[in-house]
């Protein structure tokens, strides 16, 4: 089954082109069927690339999926076309009284900050109580897994020496849990970031789970033990190019650019870089889906 989208949504075109089925609402409306609903809420100052690159994982199900993007009120988006936000985009006002089978909260570029530094710091806290009451189950990424941690356990990032950045090998902490089902150990999966949360943090707090460490980029997925909250802190949905797309950027801003790690073949940025981590990061996601929402969440939403 496909996911239900926007027929005018840019990603359209381009998970068409890729032979991925993609359903318009209005032929979704006329199947006897509830989709899951899973809200996005994107943190990310290149809305379009992120939105895509979500949508490309959550359409490998056999599940009926209804997306609902998500921005914030108290943050103006400079990378993105006002008009495709005003489109194609609602507020937390906009939906605060709906309920959500999941809900999925990106990255940002706002590590170097506290987060009550974050101009959005009240609007996001106010969502991540929110999910607690209204969404099943909450996949946070990279800084928005940051920010959730901070916020529902008190686990404060950490400063690392150098940007960690590249594609690293993770080892399967718990085989039997739900999410990891089926995943190679170890299996691959990007990371782009100046922070970390450490495992001694993670391990202090006994309502969490570890699920999986990288021996070079550490903490990578954390849980609840009731499954509601789920914590990434690399990148599964990244594109082939979009490490080299930041290498690139920091070049020329002149920053003091990190070459991605075990991404270009031969170390090399000449070369095309290689995409290792397409299968984990879909089996991560459908196993999310599935045995995490789909399985667990109350048919009727209400009864959350």
């Amino acid at each position: 089954m496909p996911i239900n989208i926007d027929p005018q949504l840019p990603a359209r075109s381009v998970l068409e082109q890729e032979n991925i089925f993609v359903m318009c609402r209005d032929r979704a409306q006329q199947q006897d069927i509830r989709p899951l609903r899973i809200a996005i809420l994107n943190l990310m100052p290149t809305k379009i690339e992120t939105e895509t690159q979500l949508l490309r994982l959550l359409s490998n199900t056999p599940l009926q999926v209804d997306i609902e993007l998500v921005q914030m009120a108290t943050h103006e988006s400079k990378n993105t076309a006002k008009e495709h936000l005003l489109q194609f985009y609602k507020t937390f006002h906009d939906i605060k009284h709906q309920r959500f089978d999941g809900m999925i909260i990106t990255g940002a570029p706002v590590e170097h900050l506290p987060f009550e530094q974050v101009d959005y710091w009240p609007e996001l806290c106010d969502i991540l109580a929110w999910t607690k009451t209204h969404v099943w189950s909450t996949f946070h990424i990279c800084w928005g897994a940051q920010a959730g941690l901070y916020y529902h356990y008190g686990i404060d990032k950490q400063p690392l020496p150098g940007k960690c950045s590249g594609v690293f090998a993770h080892d399967v902490a718990d085989p039997t849990h739900p999410l990891l089902r089926g995943l190679d150990d170890p299996f691959l999966l990007p990371h782009s970031r100046h922070t970390t949360v450490t495992r001694e943090d993670i391990a202090a707090v006994s309502a969490l789970q570890l699920l999986s460490v990288s021996p070079v980029a550490g903490v990578s997925l954390v849980c609840d033990h009731a499954g509601r909250q789920f914590f990434a802190t690399g990148h599964a949905e990244y594109d082939r190019d979009t490490l080299a797309l930041e290498y690139a950027r920091d070049l020329q801003r002149g920053l003091d650019a990190t070459l991605p790690c075990h991404y270009y073949p031969d170390n090399n940025p000449a070369l095309p870089p290689q995409m290792t981590w397409r299968a984990a990061a879909h089996l991560l996601f459908s196993n999310w889906l599935n045995f995490c929402v789909y399985q667990q969440t109350p048919f009727d939403l209400s009864a959350l």
